[in-house]
């Protein structure tokens, strides 16, 4: 049995192988509205984008209601895909301090159908003289996480956005593509486009691989082989897989090549992994394997570490190579 990396898809062709409006209830009694506190405030995404901030009143298995301090909504479940604690005096309340990536307090869990429509619009494909691979968006700056074998040894990149405003396809291209950190050891690379934004990207949030079980649904979304937007499911085969010294997250969503750095989702819309490698030998399908989020959360913690030099792209350090026994014998005499 042999284990690849999945390398960009030209290098690993030689191997054989739209919500409902909420609607208006009466408006809450003055005595609803005093219990209401900051401790209940929330921020809840609809399944068309657009985000609703209230206080949180009450919520059952088919609706919550949100007080807008002039009047009640109440939002069917079905149109609710996220709700969050927002951040005091923060625009972007779904962010950290940081800014790096989003993650969301509850949200709902939805069939795969429902949430590629508008996750598909957050994974990009990436482009560089050695191949083809995948990533997704995790800010508004632009910053897209990808795998560090994607982009090794090369820093003329495109980045391919897939929109699909009103009904209708666009691929936007960007080609001023910075590379911000890399980390060969855990396969991570952080990119930004530096390209004026031609429309607001979408944000994937972060979800917590620890909480996945064995059996659980994920699904993956990516360019295998070069074709773009291509979706794939199946279950987590194992939470903590050791492989080459390295945790990891083993699936039975298949992957291929090209699927490298694109996203790894459970059924809540958050991603939990970064798809990067697969067992190849005849016979065998199914045995993926993707980086866990928490392992990609220190990546962006500790990004100062991990800092690109253009002098030296494969690593940013270079370090040097330990004296050999016989070297330290002829010293030593």
């Amino acid at each position: 049995m042999t284990l690849y990396r999945l390398l960009p898809a030209a290098v690993l062709a030689l191997l054989p192988l739209t919500a409902e409006e909420p609607a208006k209830a009466d408006s809450p009694s003055e005595s609803i509205l005093t219990e209401a506190s900051d401790s209940a405030l929330r921020e809840v995404e609809l399944e068309n984008g657009s985000k609703v901030r209230g206080w949180l009143l009450k919520e059952n298995d088919s609706a919550l209601w949100l007080d807008l301090g002039f009047e009640v909504l109440r939002i069917p479940r079905p149109s609710a895909m996220a709700i969050r604690k927002p951040e005091q005096n923060s625009q972007q309340s779904d962010l950290p301090s940081e800014g790096l990536f989003s993650t969301r307090e509850r949200s709902q869990s939805l069939p795969v159908e429902r949430w590629v429509p508008r996750l598909g619009r957050g994974v990009v494909e990436i482009r560089s003289r050695a191949g083809q691979g995948s990533g997704f968006v995790i800010n508004e700056q632009g910053m897209i996480i990808t795998n560090y074998h994607v982009i090794a040894q090369d820093n003329l990149l495109t980045v391919t956005v897939f929109s699909s405003q009103s009904d209708s396809l666009r691929k936007i291209q960007y080609k001023d593509i910075r590379i911000l950190a890399m980390d060969p050891s855990h396969d991570l690379a952080l990119l930004q486009i530096a390209d004026e934004l031609e429309e607001p990207l979408e944000i994937l949030p972060f979800g917590q691989a620890t909480e996945l079980e064995t059996g659980e649904g994920v699904f993956a979304i990516g360019s295998p082989l070069g074709l773009d937007r291509t979706v794939s499911r199946g279950i987590v085969s194992l939470s903590e897989r050791l492989v080459n010294g390295n945790v990891f997250l083993q699936t039975t969503a298949q992957i291929n090549p090209g699927n490298s750095g694109g996203p790894l989702f459970n059924f809540q819309g958050e991603v939990i992994g970064v798809n990067t490698l697969k067992f190849v030998r005849t016979g065998i399908e199914g045995v993926g394997f993707a980086i866990p989020i928490e392992t990609v959360k220190t990546f962006l913690e500790r990004r100062n570490a991990f800092a690109f030099d253009p002098r030296n792209p494969n690593t940013g350090i270079r370090y040097l190579n330990p004296p050999s026994k016989a070297e330290w014998a002829e010293k030593s005499e």
